[in-house]
């Protein structure tokens, strides 16, 4: 287990964190509430919001890396 490999876990457990906070700032959920319609209004927020997708697709391939390589350095959880 090399140090290199532990810091890029971390590093990926840290952009799964990012990648969450982009998916739920930029989420089609909250259209109709008052705070959403006002910064919908504001043009920095459309730019922010027409990337939705990419941030899902990097949240789900951050996750993917992060288990793998979690379950290559420490092993399955439930495994002998």
């Amino acid at each position: 287990m090399s140090l290199l490999s532990i810091q890029t876990t971390s590093l990926l457990g840290i952009s799964n964190l990012v990648f969450l906070v982009l998916v739920l700032l930029s989420c089609r959920c909250f259209v109709g509430t008052k705070v959403y319609l006002t910064l919908l209004s504001k043009p920095w927020f459309k730019k922010f919001y027409q990337y939705h997708c990419w941030y899902w697709w990097g949240f789900i391939i951050s996750v993917f890396l992060h288990t793998l390589l979690a379950f290559l350095l420490f092993g399955l959880p439930f495994g002998n």
